[in-house]
């Protein structure tokens, strides 16, 4: 590790710090019904919106009714999104002339653009059409993206609102995500892109000769605007199938910051959004604390892991950090803070081979999945996610001072206690359920690249990144297989809506207590001891949860590695 590789982090760091307050100032006001620079142009289409889909920014709905919206919204895009890449061959803009993909491989990338999962079990640029990518993926890139917000939004009212029954509007708080927020920015960071080098044209791909006399054909096409919604919405997929590693989506480390940045802004942003709709600041710089502990300890270890290096490979004579599957334009300190950043952010973006990380460098990428979208997280899914754990530290230290749990005033009692259990156990179910299967069963075993724990760790990484809607993988594991496919479509699934449902579960029961004042007896929620709180509480559970596994993959891994073991 080294000076120059710390600053570069600091840098990050400090970019996003500045930009969370703005950002979420703006969002607040986007989504509280106040007039924004923007309402001039997209207000009239807002309304316009709303008409058709037969609802007004003055109704509201109980949870129940926003979760039904929610849920029929995304089956809906499920099934045309399906539809349209089975018939991509007879459908526009095909230049390439790509067949359909076959029905498994459809019904799982249909999955994983409407769960914001975007796991690509292909090649983009020899599997996908421009329509396919336009029309079909980028439209999911959005309104996936907008979900997660608008399910954000409404559990924020239910800690903002003194007492109520409706929790918001879907379809508005939906339509305001993605008009006033995704969109604008999304432009801006398209012509952004293109001004970098990021190709962005309808013409077909492009044929060129190389310096030995071969023929080769160079993949283009409207790269950048997919890319500006990839990024900012932490869906992840990539046009290309080497993804941010590929030189049309990353052309340099300029692109490369902009990129990691455009990852965590929202998410981060959002715990403003929420200070501010509670009434407390402080509130929302409490949780951002305690994802930032998780996050820089996090990068610490994949840094120290990237930069050290493999000792077999010192035994050798070759010295130096592991810069296997890296790109030498980001080198290990850019290629080991964008691994972390993509899987803490949920997003699943990747500029360099996960798989090819060292085993400690391997094993945070996939801690940080397994604990669920708590670290900036997603879109929206990021704050969602790290308030169950929430709740569960405050009825955890309610019980240690013998008073009934409150959170900004709110009672959290049995109802709550078990929606937030719920949604956090469906994703051990997920991840480690279909791990075990598929270690056993032949057909899937098959599929490994690499023998040993990292063979294991591929699988676990799969099902793992499946689940907590990230999309990333260790891509030694061949996944276009019926039994893939299929398999970890159902996980995305499961990690996707077994835990919004209960989230709004949760939301429509807070909604309905009235808040109660604070007393000298009230555990403060916006200092120290709450953010030493929530961090413990939070890898506790993930430890208790998913250590077995680890065991069995990354740490064995990191031992034989040790003792000088190949496999």
């Amino acid at each position: 590790m080294t000076l120059n590789g710390w600053l570069q982090i600091l840098v990050f760091c400090g970019i996003l710090i500045i930009l969370v307050k703005p950002l979420g100032a703006y969002m607040t006001r986007v989504f509280s019904g106040e007039r924004t620079f923007l309402s001039i142009i997209f207000g009239p289409l807002e309304r316009g919106l709303y008409a058709l889909a037969g609802t007004s920014e003055r109704e509201e709905q109980h949870w129940t009714a926003y979760a039904f919206a929610m849920l029929m919204f995304n089956l809906a895009g499920l099934l045309l999104l399906y539809g349209l890449l089975r018939l991509q061959d007879v459908l526009p803009m095909n230049p390439a002339g790509l067949a359909s993909p076959g029905p498994e491989l459809s019904f799982n990338t249909a999955i994983s653009f409407v769960a914001n999962t975007n796991w690509q079990s292909y090649g983009g640029e020899s599997t996908m059409s421009y329509f396919s990518q336009m029309v079909g993926l980028a439209v999911q890139n959005f309104v996936s993206a907008a979900t997660g917000m608008a399910i954000a939004i409404g559990l924020i009212r239910a800690f903002s609102r003194a007492s109520g029954k409706a929790i918001g509007n879907f379809w508005v708080d939906m339509t305001r995500a993605t008009l006033y927020i995704l969109l604008p920015i999304c432009v801006v960071l398209t012509l952004v892109y293109v001004w970098l080098g990021v190709p962005q044209t309808f013409g077909a791909y492009v044929n060129a000769t190389t310096l030995e006399g071969v023929q080769q054909t160079i993949a283009v096409g409207p790269v950048a605007s997919q890319l500006a919604i990839k990024m900012l919405g932490t869906n992840g997929g990539g046009f290309f199938n080497a993804n941010s590693a590929h030189p049309f989506e990353n052309p340099d480390n300029i692109s490369n910051m902009i990129q990691m940045l455009s990852i965590f802004a929202i998410g981060a942003a959002f715990t403003n959004v929420f200070g501010r709709m509670v009434g407390n600041q402080r509130q929302g710089w409490a949780i951002l604390a305690s994802m930032g502990i998780l996050f820089i300890v996090g990068v610490g270890i994949v840094y120290w892991a990237e930069a050290s290096g493999n000792p077999i490979m010192h035994a050798m004579g070759l010295s130096g950090g592991n810069m296997q599957g890296k790109e030498v334009r980001f080198g290990v300190v850019m290629s080991s803070l964008f691994a972390v950043i993509t899987t803490a952010a949920s997003c699943g973006a990747v500029n360099a081979m996960h798989g090819s990380f060292t085993a400690l460098g391997g094993l945070i990428p996939l801690i940080n999945m397994q604990l669920g979208e708590v670290i900036v997280g997603g879109v929206g899914a990021g704050f969602y996610g790290i308030v169950l754990f929430v709740i569960i530290a405050i009825f955890v230290a309610g019980l240690m001072v013998g008073r009934t749990p409150e959170y900004l005033g709110k009672k959290i009692e049995a109802k709550e206690m078990k929606m937030a259990v719920l949604a956090i156990l469906c994703l051990p179910l997920a991840m480690l359920g279909f791990t075990a299967v598929a270690s056993i069963l032949p057909s899937a075993v098959a599929s490994i690249g690499t023998a040993g724990p990292h063979g294991f760790s591929e699988i676990l990484y799969a099902y793992t990144s499946a689940a907590a809607n990230n999309g990333s993988a260790f891509g030694g594991l061949s996944a276009n297989t019926p039994w893939f496919n299929i398999t970890l479509g159902i996980g995305m699934l499961m990690g996707r809506f077994l835990v919004i449902v209960p989230a709004l579960a949760i939301a429509g029961s807070l909604i309905s207590k009235k808040t109660v004042p604070a007393s000298a007896g009230t555990f403060p929620t916006d200092g120290p001891l709450f953010v030493g709180l929530l961090v413990g509480t939070i890898l506790i559970v993930g430890g208790l949860t998913f250590l077995p596994s680890l065991a069995l993959g990354p740490v064995v891994e990191h031992l034989a590695m040790i003792a000088g073991q190949v496999f």
